[in-house]
């Protein structure tokens, strides 16, 4: 505000000199605008040309306090200016490697590759389901403003580009997203964040039809298609709106209180080879175990009580989401992310 301020009043003065030194050729010196106008500008631009017309020695006072002026308000105008842009250009150098230090700090966070409406959604239900950090790549700069205001860290560049998902710290995150409109840049950037870390969850947007199978070739661990799934939650509304609206309860209403959480069971686990009933999950968490996801992929939904758990396994918890938490301290799950 300050600076636009300053950049207002030397366009003023430098205005204002113009004009008086303007009117007052053509008072002094009887002279038409055109001529007393050139004249002026002339005079404070210091070019060296003549004069356009004989000047009296009223004329010639006017002159020079057209030119002192006038040079004085010319040099504040050129200051302002450049001090605004090197200013500028400073604090947007300064502010960049700022959030590049930052991003060099994080581990085990989340990549999302575009900031539009889907990646936009994404990073909403990261940050209200847990505290875990987020960087938004996107190489629109008109985002910028929004993703500060939203309070993600984020690097402007190029998605598809090595150099960007390092700078995003790629080797050390949890999980990434692509979410942008091209498939053949989703595809691109999942090829590029595998071979890069193996290790990393990548889950990636299929547009059309039939790119699932490309995404998943390419090393995608999960490919979703919004409009199918969009369409899929509407007709489940439709022909059973009372399980839907169950369903939104339970993982999408943050006034509920209520979470579905996924629980890794780890090596060293107290809950390591034993029965869900033996492990008191139920009695003393008040949680309820919908399903259970074994190392072989499989999937237990509604385990029976001497289901045993095992190393490797991943329980899918629901339950209030501060019993959710404890239970994740208990295993150590919160520490490690």
């Amino acid at each position: 505000m300050v600076k636009n301020r300053n950049i207002i009043f030397a366009t003023v003065m430098l205005a204002l000199v113009v004009s008086l030194g303007t009117v007052g050729y053509m008072t002094l010196e009887h002279w038409n605008f055109l001529d007393s106008l050139y004249m002026t500008v002339i005079t404070i631009s210091t070019v060296g040309f003549s004069e356009v017309n004989p000047v009296s020695n009223q004329g010639r006072i006017l002159t020079m306090a057209v030119l002192i002026s006038g040079l004085g308000v010319l040099a504040y105008v050129v200051g302002t200016l450049t001090r605004t842009l090197v200013e500028g250009q400073l604090l947007e150098v300064m502010g960049r490697k700022k959030l590049e230090r930052q991003i060099k700090k994080l581990k085990h966070h989340y990549i999302i590759c575009g900031y539009g409406r889907v990646g936009r959604i994404i990073c909403e239900e990261i940050k209200k389901s847990r505290p875990t950090p987020v960087v938004v790549i996107d190489s629109d700069s008109t985002l910028t403003p929004m993703i500060e205001e939203h309070g993600y860290l984020y690097y402007l560049g190029d998605a598809t580009s090595e150099e960007t998902l390092l700078k995003a710290g790629i080797l050390s995150a949890k999980g990434l997203a692509t979410a942008l409109d091209s498939e053949a840049d989703n595809v691109y950037i999942t090829l590029t964040a595998k071979g890069l870390n193996p290790e990393l969850f990548v889950l990636a947007r299929a547009g059309r039809r039939g790119s699932e199978i490309k995404l998943e070739r390419a090393g995608a661990d999960r490919v979703i298609s919004p409009h199918q799934i969009g369409g899929f939650r509407m007709a489940q509304a439709l022909l059973r709106p009372n399980v839907a609206e169950f369903i939104d309860f339970a993982t999408h209403d943050p006034d509920s209180g209520m979470n579905m959480e996924e629980i890794p069971i780890r090596a060293n686990s107290q809950f390591s080879d034993i029965s869900l009933v033996d492990s008191g999950i139920r009695q003393q968490f008040d949680l309820i175990i919908v399903a259970i996801k074994k190392t072989s992929g499989e999937m237990i939904f509604n385990p029976a009580s001497h289901t045993r758990i095992q190393i490797g396994d991943t329980l899918i918890a629901l339950g209030q989401r501060s019993n959710l938490i404890k239970l994740e301290r208990l295993l150590g799950n919160i520490n490690a992310e």
